[in-house]
């Protein structure tokens, strides 16, 4: 798939097939993540991989979205090091990058995927069910799976035009 054809054409996918998805192709998402920008390359992510469907019907009850992450054939919690930080907002940053990378790899690997946020405010919750120290910092929850069905969903952005401040 052509890099920009990808950016243009994923979409947020909330409905799966119930198929596994392989424990490889979710490997190939983390390593997307990782080669995102980072400050000072201190690569501050960190992942938990959620593919047990107790686990993922425990991780379910932290969000309003938990039938999202029950549907889904894994999930990937994406956590902040806050030891190896060194800036919070270039940290915070990079981190939407790691994640924006994950969705494009999973688009690129014919999955469906959705960056859920509204868990954010059960972090430490999740913190604790996953048994992590307190300097890891929930950032997202990465649901997973194969669409239920072919991708119809239609987006529309605001033309260039409307978005762009200045020009010098």
């Amino acid at each position: 798939m052509d890099l920009l054809e990808g950016i243009y054409s994923r979409r947020s996918i909330r409905s799966y097939s119930g198929q596994p998805v392989d424990r490889a192709l979710l490997l190939e998402m983390v390593r997307a993540g990782t080669w995102a920008p980072s400050g000072l390359n201190n690569q501050p992510w960190r992942f938990v991989i959620i593919q047990d469907a107790g686990w993922r019907r425990r991780l379910a009850q932290f969000t309003h979205y938990g039938q999202i992450i029950e549907a889904a054939s894994a999930c990937i919690a994406v956590f902040i090091d806050r030891e190896a930080m060194y800036n919070e907002i270039k940290d915070y940053q990079a981190i939407g990058a790691c994640v924006q990378n994950m969705l494009l790899a999973a688009h690129a690997l014919g999955l469906g995927a959705v960056w859920l946020g509204e868990i954010l405010k059960s972090s430490a919750e999740v913190r604790t069910l996953l048994a992590l120290p307190e300097n890891f910092e929930l950032m997202a929850v990465v649901a997973v799976g194969y669409p239920e069905a072919q991708n119809q969903q239609v987006s529309h952005r605001r033309e260039v035009a409307e978005v762009l401040l200045k020009e010098f």
